[in-house]
């Protein structure tokens, strides 16, 4: 239990760190230097470590786990810093830079998935975690509530003014909406399941032998 705990700790600091050091390679590629200048163009997790998206929400998710079994954790790293003023094309890039972070993680999950099958099945037991975190960390960061990448791919998707208007909104409700959907109602299943475990489902279906 303890080893699993821990394993699962690691897997997802190592996640996180891939995640945001894509935002900011994404942005460096894209003529923004600000993240190179705030060192986090970097896969060193304590550049990009957030204490409460990094460690207090997934410890209490890992301890619910145990409880009800589930197998889902999930959190988010210190936000990658950039600036608009420095892209081309601000709206499009801001999503470019923003689906970076998940891509990275669903990349990462496929990529150890092929290695599992190549592998003595034995070590399925090390690897399945690592997978299941990055799918999870990459499906909860797309749902599109600020401050979650989601929310800048939908900005840079919906027509102009319609994307004003959701920038808007989310900028004032954004991280009452995202506490809302994380913790659990009643004491229920928070709301965001309902959300995530659909697709990370069918992904991990998809990917795990």
């Amino acid at each position: 239990m303890i080893f699993i705990f821990l394993l699962y700790i690691v897997y997802l600091i190592i996640s996180i760190s891939l995640h945001e050091f894509a935002h900011a390679f994404a942005a460096d590629r894209l003529g923004d230097p600000t993240p190179r200048a705030a060192g986090r163009l970097t896969l060193n997790p304590f550049a990009h470590i957030d204490p409460i998206g990094t460690v207090l929400l997934p410890l209490s998710l890992i301890i619910f786990s145990s409880i009800s079994g589930t197998n889902f954790v999930f959190g988010w790293g210190k936000p990658t810093p950039f600036d608009p003023f420095n892209l081309k094309n601000p709206r499009r890039d801001a999503g470019i830079i923003s689906i970076a972070g998940p891509i990275s993680n669903l990349l990462l999950a496929t990529a150890v998935a092929m290695l599992i099958r190549l592998l003595p099945h034995v070590y399925s037991f090390f690897l399945i975690p690592l997978i299941m975190t990055n799918i999870s960390l990459a499906i909860f960061n797309l749902v599109p509530v600020g401050p979650l990448d989601g929310q800048k791919i939908i900005f840079a998707l919906l027509p102009r003014n319609l994307a004003y208007e959701f920038q808007a909104i989310m900028n004032r409700y954004g991280v009452l909406i995202l506490i809302l959907l994380i913790f659990p109602i009643f004491g229920g299943d928070a709301p965001i399941y309902s959300i995530i475990i659909p697709p990370i489902e069918f992904l991990s279906n998809l990917l795990i032998p």
